[in-house]
């Protein structure tokens, strides 16, 4: 079965849509930081502490509005947290149904091979710094690409629009350069 990116497109719209209409804006890189608040609080015991009002932190950040992030660590079993599970989830279903991990070498495009070879560590090694350096970026203007370009837009955001126009202007040189052909 060959995936039409037309019916991947209105699916995803429709995921935001019904999100937004029934939850909340999708935002998925705060579900870091607050991975990383339940590994501390295991780590550190007194990290996390429940208060009168709800929680804080002995991070400030963790503890900022009011104990929101703290309480959310503490308690990870919400919506956003669950939403990041399944998407990993999916992606891990996803690698399966199209031949599972280690298959993958063979569907990278040939460009791809011809700048970097076939071995799947050097693409493994790409993708993960890659995606470091998106979650950074993404904690430090406070939000993601799905949060602030996605659901931004969706809303008509003048920043995700700005946002979006920052990732595309930073994302093409880095396709293009990536995938040139020499």
């Amino acid at each position: 079965m060959t995936w039409d990116w037309r019916l991947g497109g209105v699916l995803l719209g429709a995921v935001f849509f019904a999100a937004v209409l029934l939850v909340k804006p999708i935002g998925v890189s705060t579900q870091f930081v607050i991975l990383d608040a339940i590994v501390a609080d295991v780590v550190t015991p007194d990290f996390i502490t429940r208060t009168a009002d709800g929680y804080t932190s002995t991070n400030a950040y963790m503890a900022k509005s009011n104990g929101k992030y703290a309480g959310n660590a503490a308690n990870p079993l919400n919506y956003s947290f669950i939403f990041v599970l399944a998407m990993a989830a999916g992606a891990l279903v996803s690698t399966l149904l199209k031949g599972g991990i280690g298959q993958q070498e063979r569907r990278l495009p040939a460009v791809w091979r011809a700048n970097f070879g076939d071995t799947p560590w050097k693409h493994y090694a790409v993708a993960f710094a890659g995606g470091f350096v998106v979650l950074y970026g993404a904690r430090l203007a406070g939000g993601c690409t799905s949060g602030h370009m996605m659901s931004g837009m969706m809303q008509t955001s003048l920043s995700g629009y700005i946002f979006a126009l920052g990732a595309f202007l930073a994302a093409v040189p880095t396709a293009l350069f990536m995938y040139r052909e020499d």
